[in-house]
């Protein structure tokens, strides 16, 4: 049996052609998929449809985009309004009877900080706060901020803020500021020994040069110990660029070198006895 059906396996095309099938058109169209076209109406549609879509995230985007404008625009009022009215507090009859500052007329400079802090900025701007006790400087990095007493998070979104403990601006000792590394100190990352730094009070501008950069632990708090003179230590989280908590802190330590008077009676004891040689 085997062998026979091996014969005719062998054999298959040796066949009558008369018994081959044979394939008709209409078995060739009823063998084709039948593919339905799309109607007119279900087209336009598909494409109403799309282009409803572009329209949405068009929208979307330029939405977006306004309030981030908005954001900027209103934060740079915002932040020349609070150092104008520390330069208010200065020319008023009582400004003899607090500290303030002298600051320069200039806006914020966004264009190191992150999209959070922006935000967090804005949010801040909304919260009525005091004038502040100084305005921190450095010429190099254009930066100026207005310092605030205290770090909690609502006072580091609006400016700087004097560390609670260490001394205050004109006060002999260590004046310890701290702010958002992915705000307002960003541009630390570019500070050099050497570079200037200026604290201006209601009638002082004290003068500051860098004299040691270092990272710690959030714990070492040696840095904000007095000095052998007056001193100024800027505090911020580190490395500048870390996603999420950063494990470190970025310090950089600046001693007293000159002090610019504005008046006589304001003169402070703690400054240095070259320093108030130069004054009288």
């Amino acid at each position: 049996m085997s062998s026979q059906h091996s014969e005719a396996a062998r054999n298959w095309w040796k066949l009558d052609p008369s018994s081959a099938i044979t394939v008709t058109p209409q078995m060739e169209s009823a063998a084709r998929p039948v593919v339905e076209k799309p109607s007119p109406n279900s087209e336009g549609l598909r494409v109403k449809i799309l282009h409803g879509i572009e329209r949405l995230v068009l929208g979307v985007g330029l939405a977006m985009l306004l309030v981030c404008l908005s954001a900027r625009i209103h934060g740079v009022v915002m932040y020349r309004a609070g150092l104008w009215s520390f330069a208010a507090l200065k020319s008023s009859p009582s400004a003899a009877r607090d500290e303030g500052g002298q600051p320069p007329a200039v806006g914020v400079d966004f264009g190191l900080w992150s999209g959070k802090r922006v935000n967090a900025y804005t949010e801040a701007l909304a919260t009525s706060f005091g004038v502040p006790i100084a305005v921190l400087s450095i010429p190099k990095m254009g930066l100026d901020v207005p310092v605030f007493d205290g770090t909690d998070e609502l006072t580091l979104n609006r400016g700087a803020g004097r560390i609670v403990g260490t001394a205050r601006p004109g006060e002999q000792g260590n004046i310890g500021i701290a702010a958002h590394r992915d705000g307002f100190f960003r541009s630390l990352k570019d500070i050099a020994m050497g570079d200037r730094i200026e604290l201006a009070v209601l009638r002082h501008r004290f003068v500051y040069t860098v004299d040691n950069i270092a990272v710690v632990k959030p714990s070492d708090a040696t840095v904000l110990q007095a000095r052998p003179q007056p001193s100024l230590t800027l505090v911020t989280c580190y490395p500048f660029y870390f996603v999420g908590n950063a494990p470190d802190r970025y310090i950089v330590q600046a001693s007293l070198v000159d002090s610019e008077q504005t008046t006589m009676s304001g003169l402070n004891p703690g400054l240095p006895k070259r320093n108030q040689e130069k004054t009288q």
